[in-house]
This record gives structure tokens, C-alpha cells and sequence, in this order.
């Protein structure tokens, strides 16, 4: 086999069949210098691009029900499930696409996922009209959530390409460039009611149809599959088995959950609770695209905070904040106070953002710390290694499918609070419940003093290890 020439990134590639590579080894230092870190870039930059329209598409109906005026006769708890949706299907979806990777290759399965957001658009391209049924509505918005696998996909397929010391930086800076498909769909959204108006929603979809046609070209020919992760069947079972899977599981739900969670809703909530000073969508449009923009934007810098602090402790005090700033959403709630609303709902958009990205970031540290103490007892450094690879990457695809649950959950909670109590209260106080359980959880699971190393700190501490 000769070595093929990576056109895009001028360095030579690693020996490869078609764009199925064999020799990886991201952990070797001069392998790295001298064409991995190319290859992973070019990977990672057209992985950023596709997933980044997978968020648009999860994210659309979002701002579709903005537009939905008395013509579309859905009252706002049914606009509420129509989001709820395309979330649930989201976080379901994205365990098989978090193996497909290993079954098809990354790059394979990004132009397939790609080619998919086809279907959702075209969807709502004709049935998005006043005079459809509400059943068909929510099948129509149910089926936006394949987006919402492209984000594990993509991340479990560039976990593969990057050294553990740059995973924290590389995960952020993919998730975050796929998140920004949250903020960017809004202000997509925004261009059209303020050119078009608030009755030719179909026009995003002019946007989007092309977009994702080229993204899949893209990964066509620009990026590659890993012969080493290819049939690992075994990685869920696996990883299942390790009880860290159940507490990082529910760490996401606080960090991406609140996040995706939050930016469905925030918009709906802004309409419904301050109705008088949003009467008009484009109103609304105005502001909720800050949040995810916030968030989005914020998220590679949790991802770098964890590389050079400790994973464990950024997320622990990120869940502190959220606690506050939820804190602060319930006291503007109550007082009827909108800038204060909008400054802590912001709030828990920027630590939620952090979390994301040092959430992320513990899961191969965990398995890496685990492969470090088996290589030190005397076994074969690339077993171990390749071993704590294709574990994070499962655990990586689990951690993501809960957590994006957490957005069902938040949109759900929304929709009974204003049922029971005709507001979000009832809601807020459940969110800063659930981010002191968090916090508690990391500081007991990875930061209490227990004797012996701690997994993701270096220090004495961790129950797992």
C-alpha cells in the first residue's frame, strides 16, 4: 500500500485503502507531528460542518412554532410537545449512531446521516401550513430529531482521532461548532420573519435543503474511516457494566439536556410568560438566539478549563452556577422582571456551555486513568489503549442519547408547569433541584477524599478506580 497525499491539508497520510486508514496511533508523537494532526483536522472541520446542519434540522421546529399563529390552531402546551419531539427522537437515535460509526466508518456514516436531514426538510416543506392536522404536525416535527444523532456520531468518531492530552479541546471544539446550528437555525429564522414575515416559515428551508446536500458531499470526499474502530460490538455491553456510565449519564442530563433543553423552549417561554412584550414572533427572535449562541460559543472553553484544571471540578462549580442562575430565572419569574429573566436564563445557558464541554472531557479521562493503572500492572500499552478508545466512544454515545433526553424532560416540565400553575415556577425550582443533585454527585463520585488516586484528578480521591 502506497501513502496517499492529504490535498487538503498538505501532509502526507498515514497508509490507507481507498478512505479506510489502518495505521492509526494519535498517542505516538511523531505519528502525530507528522501526519496525524492533519488528518484529524481535516476530519474535524467537516465533521463540525455536517453536524452543525444536524443541530439546525433538530433545532428548527424551535423556531417553526414562533411562526405558528391561531391559523395553525395549536395553543401553547401543543406547541410545547411539538418541540418535545424531535428532542425525544434526538436522544434515541443517537445510540445506533454512535456505533454506526464502528460499523460503516465515520466518514461513511456522516455523508448517510447528512443525506437523512433531507427527509425532515422536505417533510416540513410540505405539510408546514395552516389547515394540517396536529398529528400530522407532530410526526412532521418527530422526525426532525434525526438531527440530534448526528451530534453523537461526530463525536464518537473524532474521539478516535485525537490524542487523549487534546481530546478536551477537540470534543469542545466539534460540539461547539455543532451546537451553533442551535443559534444559527434562530437567526436563520429571524432573516425570514423580518424579510417574509411571520407567514413563509417554508422559506428556511430554502436555506437549509442545499446546505446539506454540500455538507454531504464534503465528507464524500474530504474525510476518512478508521480501520481500528471498525465491528467493535462488544463496547456497549461493555461499557454498561461500568458503573461510571450511569453517573456520567446523568452529569449530561444537567449540562447538555439544560442546554438543548433550554433552547427549544426558550422562546415558547418568552411568548407565554411575558406575552405582553412579545406579542409578535419576531419579538421573540430577537433574544432566543442568544442563549444558544452563548452556550455554543462557550462550550470549547469547559473542554479547555477541563485539559488544564480537572474535568470533575469544572463541572462541579458549573453546577453550582446553574443552581443560581436558576435561582435567578425563579426570583425574575416571580417578580415579573424581564432583564432579569433574560440575564439568568443567558446565565444558564453560558455554565451549562461549560459543562458540556467538561462533561465531555471526563469520559476519556476516566478510561484513560483505567488504562494507565493496566499498562503500569504489565499489560500491552496498545491493548489498553485501544481499549479505553473504543470504550469512551460508547460511553460517549450513551452519555450523549440520556442527556439529550434532558431536553424532553425540560420541555415537558415547561408544559405542565404552565398547565398546573400558569407559569414557569414550578418548573424552576425542579431545575435547581436537579443541578444540587449533580453537583452532589460529582463532588461525592470524583472529588471526595476516599484514599488512593482519584480518576480524573491526579489527586487522593474518586470512588471508581
Amino acid at each position: 500500500m502506497s501513502a496517499a497525499v492529504d490535498a487538503v491539508a498538505g501532509t502526507e497520510i498515514a497508509p490507507s485503502r481507498g478512505r479506510w486508514i489502518d495505521d492509526w496511533r494519535p498517542e505516538d508523537p511523531a505519528f502525530w507531528a507528522g501526519t496525524g494532526a492533519g488528518v484529524a483536522r481535516r476530519n474535524l472541520i467537516f465533521s463540525i460542518f455536517a453536524e452543525h446542519l444536524g443541530f439546525s434540522v433538530w433545532t428548527i421546529w424551535s423556531v417553526f412554532v414562533l411562526f405558528m399563529g391561531p391559523a395553525y390552531g395549536v395553543d401553547p402546551a401543543g406547541k410545547f410537545l411539538l418541540t418535545a419531539l424531535p428532542a425525544a427522537l434526538g436522544s434515541i437515535v443517537r445510540l445506533p449512531y454512535t456505533f454506526a460509526v464502528a460499523r460503516f466508518g465515520g466518514r461513511n456514516w456522516t455523508v448517510f446521516s447528512a443525506l437523512l436531514l433531507l427527509v425532515p426538510c422536505l417533510a416540513a416543506a410540505v405539510y408546514l401550513r395552516p389547515g394540517t392536522s396536529y398529528a400530522t404536525l407532530l410526526v412532521v416535527a418527530c422526525i426532525a430529531g434525526f438531527g440530534g444523532g448526528n451530534f453523537a456520531s461526530s463525536m464518537a468518531n473524532i474521539n478516535t482521532f485525537y490524542p487523549d492530552r487534546l481530546k478536551g479541546w477537540a470534543l469542545g471544539i466539534n460540539a461547539g461548532g455543532g451546537n451553533l446550528g442551535v443559534a444559527v437555525v434562530q437567526l436563520v429564522g429571524l432573516a425570514v420573519l423580518a424579510t417574509a414575515g411571520a407567514t413563509h416559515p417554508r422559506l428556511m428551508l430554502a436555506v437549509y435543503v442545499p446546505l446539506v446536500v454540500v455538507a454531504a458531499l464534503c465528507a464524500y470526499l474530504f474525510m476518512d474511516n478508521l480501520v481500528q474502530v471498525r465491528g467493535d460490538k462488544r463496547a456497549m455491553r461493555d461499557v454498561l457494566r461500568d458503573p461510571h456510565t450511569t453517573v456520567m449519564s446523568i452529569l449530561y442530563i444537567g449540562t447538555f439536556g439544560s442546554f438543548i433543553g433550554y433552547s427549544f423552549a426558550f422562546g415558547q417561554v418568552l411568548q407565554v410568560q411575558f406575552r405582553s412584550q412579545f406579542a409578535t414572533p419576531i419579538n421573540a427572535t430577537y433574544l432566543t438566539f442568544l442563549g444558544p449562541l452563548v452556550g455554543s460559543l462557550i462550550r470549547p472553553v469547559g473542554g479547555w478549563l477541563a485539559d488544564r484544571v480537572s474535568g470533575a471540578k469544572v463541572t462541579l462549580w458549573t453546577f453550582a452556577l446553574m443552581a443560581a442562575a436558576a435561582g435567578l430565572v425563579l426570583y425574575a419569574s416571580m417578580a415579573h422582571s424581564l432583564p432579569l429573566f433574560i440575564a439568568g436564563f443567558i446565565a444558564l445557558f453560558f455554565f451549562g456551555g461549560v459543562g458540556n464541554g467538561s462533561t465531555y472531557k471526563m469520559i476519556p479521562r476516566i478510561f484513560w486513568a483505567k488504562a494507565r493503572r493496566r499498562i503500569e500492572a504489565g499489560e500491552d500499552f496498545s491493548y489498553a489503549e485501544r481499549d479505553a478508545r473504543r470504550l469512551s466512544g460508547a460511553l460517549i454515545g450513551i452519555a450523549g442519547a440520556v442527556g439529550a433526553f434532558g431536553g424532553v424532560l425540560i420541555n415537558v416540565a415547561f408544559r405542565q408547569s404552565f398547565l398546573a400553575v400558569k407559569s414557569g415556577d414550578a418548573a424552576y425550582v425542579s431545575f435547581i433541584a436537579f443541578y444540587v443533585l449533580c453537583f452532589v454527585l460529582t463532588w461525592a463520585v470524583y472529588l471526595r477524599p476516599r484514599g488512593g488516586e482519584g480518576v480524573l484528578t491526579g489527586a487522593r480521591g474518586g470512588r471508581y478506580r
